[in-house]
């Protein structure tokens, strides 16, 4: 399997994913700020232009990280990632997508609106007023957050789990991009600590 990869918080979950499940992927660097991406020959492979996909032995492609996940998951499910039962894999897909709603897609967008703007006014729509309120919106779903994962020490209970892999990959790329972690949020920084440190996450930074 070959993954078309790039810098990001998109990649890295990938990234981050296979790591922890021990699966090796080649990969293949897509030049994401020269806008490769945008180009028919990688277009091809995902038509909507966006990194990363997943091209499979056969050539058939998966685009879309959180499904890509989910195909490793198939293919190789130990170490559980996502769940054993319908209701652990019920629970983890309710965390992670409660993440992605309201952290991660307006922290994104957020950014490429304000920061990004210079890169991605010719490539998407970009709303430039909308950017304040979109990053004020992921701060409040962290401080959400906060409160939700007290006592515990992952996001969807005591293990690691796909919802921390979306999180941690998108909260590392907030810290650069002028969007931290408020230090007031302690629950959230603890967990920030024991994600951040993984070995998983650390080598593929």
């Amino acid at each position: 399997m070959k993954l078309y990869n790039s810098i990001g918080p998109n990649p890295h979950l990938v990234r981050i994913f296979a790591k922890e499940k021990g699966i090796n992927l080649d990969i293949e660097t897509v030049d994401l700020m020269a806008g490769e991406n945008r180009q028919d020959a990688y277009k091809t492979k995902n038509s909507r232009g966006q990194t990363p996909c997943l091209e499979l032995d056969d050539g058939s492609v998966i685009s879309e990280t959180l499904v890509i996940c989910e195909y490793l998951e198939d293919i190789q499910s130990d170490p559980v990632l996502i769940g054993s039962s319908p209701a652990e894999k019920a629970n983890t897909r309710m965390w992670t997508r409660r993440a992605e709603i309201a952290i991660t897609a307006p922290m994104t967008d957020g950014f490429r609106f304000s920061e990004g703007l210079p890169l991605f006014k010719d490539r998407i729509r970009t709303i430039p007023e909308a950017a304040d309120g979109l990053k004020a919106t992921a701060q409040d779903g962290l401080a959400w957050l906060d409160k939700e994962i007290a006592g515990r020490d992952f996001i969807a209970g005591d293990n690691f789990s796909l919802a921390d892999v979306l999180l941690i990959s998108f909260l590392i790329f907030g810290g650069q991009v002028g969007q931290p972690i408020d230090p007031s949020l302690k629950n959230v920084a603890a967990w920030y600590e024991r994600a951040s440190t993984r070995e998983s996450v650390v080598s593929t930074a």
